[in-house]
């Protein structure tokens, strides 16, 4: 046991107090500096975490949110427009469309951006100039790019869905429905009327996206998007599309500048068809003009002319002043108005009133309203709407001229027998004739469809004898002794009135430039249509209503009538019989 024992003497005694460095004294100041300034940096980290957490809780929120929280916009699908029989007019679908957050765009890549999305450099390099955290690059691309686009991979590039407009009759129904812009918000037609309607309402869903983009989660409850109503309208796609051909062959047949149809169904007053040209594709925004997008039918007016003969006749007739066989002298010596002798294309004696009408005399038609005072026939060119707007749900409808009665001279009521001094649209026109259409009531329109049953209020104007009596001058008015007999249907009676008018050209009428028009119903027992057509400037030899406007209304009643099941009441081979032994007569007479 000796042998393990442990030598401890000879082992010196280690004392830390006695080494120098140790043995020193710290300065009370320093330890207490020490302790102060870790309690410093404490407080510090706590007056951050209070400010942080507290004060300025909604800047550090917002700027977190920015750089990792998203409000997605859930965009509302567009009402539809359809027409009476639920076809399409106008819908939405969804279409891709390129945005992005300009300080993540990778710059290097900003050439190969520019060309998938068919972009000047110069015009990307702006949008990505944008102080912001959100700008669209390119709206509504086509699934080629959009496909491309994805397949890129670019940084800081994204992708959502909109909803885009198509119009699946194109030229056919632009200027009734319009359009919208990039926002999706109506600019013309019914797009623009039935904004409120169509437009719903978008909603919105807050996430959070991680650095590359993803979402991650949702932050709070998403607010679903309201879809707009559909508009359904009383317009008929085959027949919008119909009249549109035959008025844009006519046109061209004619050299002319432009013309307008109005279709309109006589028992209810719903406009079937409105159709202008030239038109455009709604779909296709660029580089459009007024020519183009001005719907002519409702916004341009122009003088009647011989189309106003029939109700000067109806209210003779409604007066009692004269009836269907009494005899007029037509002869211009007749009558002399300040010096002024009105006259005829052709020379005319003596006519009965059916006559006047189906001649279209201008001298007789004069001697008709030089029998009542200004104010009953200013009542009755009211009466029929005349110089009043439209009470139609649609941008742009004008009201036409009519002068008060007070300031008119002999000349101006003489003259405005046969529709110069005055001044309404197509459609006025148009409707204007249905108080020969329903037995003497004036009715309402519409761009609307009415309900089965849905009754139409007219506001009386002549008597159910007195419209009868004035439908057949207008059938006599389309026979080959009158002035329109190229207005003829196959299978079904048809009544109406051309017209032909020297256009204004400053203070006076040009010459050599005229509007052509033809208004008419059928068939004449009991109208089921009213047709009205106006040709602008036909310039290729040929410029009567009864042969530049009549054919187009033979050609729209005719589908027309077809489409709505309308049962012929003429019979077809004695009618052939008669158009084939017509044809030996004397050539047709057009007056102004």
């Amino acid at each position: 046991m000796k042998l393990f024992r442990r030598n401890t003497e000879s082992a010196p005694t280690l004392s830390y107090a006695s080494s120098p460095l140790l043995n020193v004294k710290t300065p009370v100041w320093r330890s207490r500096l020490l302790v102060a300034g870790v309690g410093l940096a404490f407080a510090g980290l706590l007056g951050r975490a209070v400010y942080v957490q507290v004060w300025a809780e909604d800047f550090f929120q917002t700027q977190g949110e920015q750089r990792y929280g998203a409000t997605l916009e859930l965009p509302a699908s567009r009402g539809r427009i359809q027409d009476r029989n639920g076809s399409l007019l106008a819908s939405s679908v969804a279409v891709p469309s390129a945005w992005g957050v300009p300080q993540e765009v990778d710059r290097s890549r900003v050439a190969e951006l520019a060309k998938l999305l068919d972009l000047p450099q110069a015009e990307l390099d702006k949008k990505l100039a944008s102080p912001g955290r959100f700008v669209w690059l390119k709206r509504e691309l086509d699934d080629a790019s959009s496909q491309a686009l994805k397949a890129a991979k670019i940084k800081g590039v994204y992708q959502d869905r909109e909803f885009r407009r198509r119009y699946p009759e194109g030229e056919a129904s632009a200027h009734v429905v319009g359009f919208t812009n990039l926002e999706d918000r109506g600019q013309e037609g019914i797009e623009l009327a039935f904004q409120r309607q169509l437009q719903g309402q978008d909603g919105r869903r807050a996430v959070v996206r991680d650095r590359l983009g993803r979402i991650v989660e949702d932050m709070g409850d998403t607010l679903p998007a309201q879809h707009g109503q559909d508009v359904q309208l009383s317009l008929d796609a085959k027949v919008q599309f119909f009249a549109y051909q035959r008025l844009r062959d006519a046109v061209a047949e004619h050299k002319a500048k432009a013309g307008s149809v109005v279709v309109l169904d006589a028992q209810t007053g719903e406009v079937l068809a409105l159709a202008n040209y030239p038109s455009f594709d709604p779909a296709t925004r660029k580089n459009l003009t007024g020519n183009q997008l001005r719907n002519r039918a409702i916004t341009d007016v122009f003088e009647p002319g011989s189309t106003m003969k029939p109700f000067v006749a109806a209210l003779a007739l409604e007066s009692g002043k004269v009836k269907p066989d009494t005899v007029i002298n037509a002869n211009p010596s007749s009558i002399n108005i300040s010096g002024w002798h009105p006259t005829d294309v052709h020379r005319y004696d003596a006519l009965t009133v059916q006559q006047v009408i189906q001649k279209s005399s201008n001298v007789g038609t004069t001697k008709l309203a030089m029998m009542f005072e200004r104010q009953e026939m200013h009542e009755m060119f009211s009466g029929i709407g005349l110089g009043q707007r439209p009470q139609l749900q649609f941008p742009g409808a004008v009201s036409g001229r009519l002068r008060p009665w007070k300031s008119w001279r002999p000349i101006e009521q003489a003259t405005m027998s046969y529709g110069y001094g005055l001044s309404a649209s197509l459609l006025q026109l148009a409707r204007a004739y249905t108080v020969f259409a329903h037995d003497g009531e004036l009715l309402p329109v519409t761009l609307n469809k009415r309900q089965p049953g849905e009754p139409v209020q007219g506001v009386r104007v002549f008597s159910p004898e007195t419209a009868r009596e004035v439908r057949t001058m207008l059938e006599m008015a389309t026979t080959t002794q009158g002035t329109g007999p190229k207005a003829q249907v196959l299978g079904y009676s048809v009544g109406g009135k051309s017209g032909t008018a020297h256009k204004q050209e400053g203070k006076g009428y040009a010459s050599n430039k005229y509007r052509s028009w033809f208004v008419g119903l059928s068939p004449i027992s009991k109208p089921r249509v009213v047709v009205a057509v106006m040709v602008d400037e036909p310039s290729n030899g040929v410029y009567y209503g009864g042969a530049v406007a009549a054919p187009v209304f033979s050609q729209v009643v005719a589908q027309t009538l077809r489409l709505m099941n309308v049962a012929p009441d003429l019979d077809v081979q004695s009618q052939i019989v008669a158009m084939n032994a017509g044809a030996k007569q004397a050539p047709v007479l057009e007056s102004f």
